[in-house]
């Protein structure tokens, strides 16, 4: 397999831009591509966002498999997101965006009027990877071209803020990726939906690792769209005497008469890339590291399926920033979990008592609101 990696210099700049505008907005609405759900969320987007109120939207839902969209939604929303599945084009598809919008920042309208504010808008970031469809599901909600749109990966480049109406105003981002992907499966699910530039790849093996994954889940698909014979493919090699049959197929031939794979190959990318191969989804719930899914996701689970609620104990709670000062990476991650547990909005419903001992005070760490309300 061919190493996927593509981090531009300006998305370094647009995640420092993304840090510091984290604190003006009130929820993030993070866009996948519901082919590769988890593949196509930026693990720094999740960590900026911790602790702020949580849309996901499974964008480009009509290219992927329904039975699959509903199971992932299922998924996120189990960890405590309010999830969407839609096809960002279609504006009566996007109506329900603002009903979701309502939901999720109900809390906070409350909390406004606790205080004696009114009228003040929900701020959300629009945020997302590169080519999951930002700026048409922006242009769409809010009925004109507010953004730049394109079907390639890096036409948003800087930051817009979008009044939708007078209750929600957005902030669009530029799709950014991660500088590292640690696990190359995730590089290939990317590389197939086009977040990362064409250009940059070999297209013929990106159409061969897409020819085995197609045999694998959706076995027949291929036969039936480009006549080909029912053969074994286990591995690069098999996928592309599959794509010489294709090229065969669809006349791509080079100078000389010989078979164009390229061709072929381009041809494969954008007939699954349009949807002309069927509803596709590449990805699957039960594929996800078990260590993706969080303590505070799982209590929640539990307590959805038998009502049960908890009484959680951290003796100690502050033994982190006596003994271990200097790594703030682990007392974020640490934080995070406390807030999880104690403070963000599912642990309202299964937790009944908390019970911390320290020396420490319970006070603010970083840029987010205290952990004063247990």
């Amino acid at each position: 397999m061919q190493q996927f990696q593509w981090y531009p210099g300006h998305m370094t700049k647009a995640r420092r831009a993304m840090q510091e505008d984290i604190k003006l907005v009130d929820m993030v609405i993070e866009l996948v591509d519901a082919r590769v759900p988890q593949a196509s969320r930026n693990p720094d987007i999740d960590t900026l966002s911790r602790g702020k109120s949580r849309v996901i939207v499974l964008n480009k839902s009509d290219l992927a498999d329904d039975k699959w969209n509903r199971e992932w939604a299922a998924f996120y929303q189990a960890q405590g997101s309010h999830v969407v599945m839609l096809d960002s084009r279609v504006r009566s598809s996007v109506k329900k965006v603002q009903e979701i919008i309502a939901q999720a920042g109900k809390a906070k309208m409350e909390r406004d009027r606790k205080r004696g504010i009114l009228n003040r808008p929900i701020r959300a970031m629009v945020a997302g990877i590169p080519n999951v469809g930002k700026s048409t599901f922006i242009n769409t909600i809010a009925g004109k071209a507010a953004a730049k749109t394109g079907n390639k990966p890096g036409v948003t480049r800087g930051n817009q803020w979008i009044k939708l109406n007078k209750s929600v105003e957005l902030l669009d981002t530029p799709g950014i990726l991660w500088p590292k992907f640690e696990d190359q499966m995730v590089g290939l699910r990317l590389a197939l939906i086009g977040s990362i530039r064409d250009d940059i790849m070999n297209t013929t093996e990106l159409a061969c690792e897409l020819i085995l994954l197609m045999k694998k889940h959706y076995p027949g698909v291929l036969e039936e769209r480009y006549q080909l014979e029912e053969a074994v493919c286990e591995n690069i090699q098999d996928a592309a005497q599959q794509l010489e049959q294709i090229a065969k197929f669809r006349h791509c031939l080079a100078k000389g008469g010989s078979y164009d794979l390229d061709k072929a190959a381009a041809l494969v990318m954008d007939d699954f890339r349009s949807g002309r191969l069927g509803r596709i989804t590449l990805e699957f719930p039960d594929s996800v590291e078990k260590d993706d899914v969080d303590l505070p996701a799982v209590l929640a689970k539990i307590n959805e399926n038998t009502g049960t609620k908890f009484v959680i104990i951290v003796d100690e709670w502050d033994a982190i920033f006596r003994e271990d000062k200097n790594d703030k990476i682990a007392q974020g991650e640490y934080i995070t979990l406390l807030r999880g547990l104690f403070k963000d909005a599912p642990s309202k419903k299964f937790l009944k008592l908390g019970y911390l001992t320290g020396i420490l005070p319970i006070k603010k760490y970083g840029t987010e609101s205290a952990l004063n309300n247990f």
